[in-house]
């Protein structure tokens, strides 16, 4: 019996209270819909990098090509404990065979999609780790929450990561067959 595809998921997502405000989001689409065809890895890079819940927000700020991640109260700049972090869970991902990653939207971390920064004029930049991650990982799929809640939409998104998992699939029985195993 095959195991089933794994794919990252904001924590959030699933319920976990992990937000700044010790809430969560949990998206039913993704526990029940979702739910029926992957398991689930979860991943709140804000925790995972050491940040308590609850905790002072936080936005991105300044270059869009290299964001900072500043409190928003107190100012720290959380840019390169969040990196490490990147860094450190990325190597980790490596080794679990994730089929793709669906990221809470709108998040300084998980945005995937270009989120406002806070410096004046209107300039974007997607979260810190939803961009190291795509960087790292690029043709695994991704999307964010709340689009999948249009059916074409998932339906593509749940294709493309039946699709890639069966070329990484293959790629590693390639591997195997060369070498001998």
């Amino acid at each position: 019996m095959k195991s089933p595809v794994l794919i990252g998921v904001s924590a959030c997502l699933l319920g976990e209270q992990v937000r700044y405000d010790g809430g969560h989001k949990h998206d039913r689409n993704i526990t029940d819909t979702l739910g029926e065809y992957f398991s689930f890895v979860p991943i709140c890079p804000e925790v995972g990098c050491g940040l308590a819940v609850p905790r002072e927000t936080m936005r991105l700020e300044g270059n869009p090509q290299a964001p900072r991640l500043m409190t928003c109260r107190t100012r720290i700049d959380m840019t390169g404990q969040m990196l490490e972090y990147c860094a450190t869970k990325l190597a980790e991902l490596e080794y679990m065979d994730l089929g793709g990653f669906i990221f809470k939207e709108r998040s300084p971390s998980c945005g995937l999609t270009p989120i406002p920064l806070d410096s004046g004029i209107i300039e974007m930049s997607a979260g810190l780790f939803a961009h190291e991650l795509a960087r790292h990982f690029p043709l695994m799929p991704l999307a964010e929450a709340e689009p999948l809640n249009d059916p074409r939409i998932r339906n593509n998104f749940i294709e493309s990561v039946f699709l890639y998992r069966r070329k990484f699939d293959d790629q590693k029985n390639d591997t195997a067959s060369l070498i001998g195993y």
